[in-house]
């Protein structure tokens, strides 16, 4: 259950406002744009709910960008909580591939829209239901707010009969004017299809700072999922609230 799309397209500085398609001849410029990040987190998190058991993680990506808007790309993470959850389970990584478009709608609303597969390559038990999952997306945004809904055409992640779950979230990110701090909020809300108690609300506020490349990130995050349900075999409970840092470089 990886970063969540929008994330990654900030991560990879794929912008939501993209301008239209400059001639290459004419430039002397190619219409492609390659940006790629690396990031240590002090743990890693995903729709609220722990993903590392409460360990850092180390992740990277990269986009590849054309000036019409169409972008594809990649982005990995360690992970621990397939394990976690299931001692003959062997899946250490996390592999985000995605494809999409992103522009703009007019004034200054966007659009971003695509399709995003989660793939953990990894060892499984007979009868495991495998946890890969593919959705679709569509983002909204206006300035410094982003409406997006994720649909899954998979199971979620490995929950059982769970094809046509629905991700619901609201993000913005706005300049304080102090110290060259951006606020970050969040909400959203996992819809789980049959699975009892499974549907959840998560939420976080946090700032960031970019500077020379660098960008460091530090958020609050909870969720008001079900704790029977949400508690890993290690007995923690994956949706508590925690602190999270994060410091990426991208290039």
């Amino acid at each position: 259950m990886k970063a969540t799309y929008s994330k990654v397209v900030a991560a990879l500085g794929l912008a939501a406002c993209v301008a239209g398609p400059v001639g290459a001849a004419e430039t002397g410029a190619s219409d492609f744009t390659f940006e790629a990040n690396v990031s240590l987190a002090s743990q890693y998190r995903y729709r609220g709910l722990m993903q590392t058991n409460n360990k850092p993680a180390v992740q990277g990506g990269f986009g590849l960008t054309h000036s019409s808007g169409f972008y594809v790309g990649n982005w990995n993470s360690t992970i621990s909580w397939l394990g976690d959850s299931h001692p003959d389970v062997s899946a250490p990584v996390e592999m985000d591939f995605f494809a999409g478009y992103a522009g703009p709608l007019g004034g200054d609303f966007t659009i971003d829209t695509g399709v995003l597969q989660y793939f953990y390559p990894g060892d499984y038990p007979g009868g495991y239901t495998r946890p890969h999952t593919t959705e679709l997306f569509l983002g909204l945004g206006y300035g410094p707010v982003t409406f997006k809904y994720s649909h899954a055409l998979t199971n979620l992640f490995g929950v059982p009969d769970s094809k046509n779950s629905q991700y619901y979230e609201l993000n913005a990110s706005l300049p304080t004017g102090v110290w060259g701090l951006n606020f970050d909020g969040h909400v959203g809300y996992q819809r789980v299809r049959n699975l009892d108690d499974g549907s959840y609300a998560d939420w976080s506020i946090g700032f960031s700072k970019t500077w020379g490349g660098f960008t460091a990130a530090l958020a609050y995050v909870d969720t008001n999922a079900h704790r029977d349900l949400y508690t890993n075999s290690s007995g923690r409970f994956t949706g508590r609230a925690a602190g999270i840092l994060t410091l990426t470089q991208s290039f």
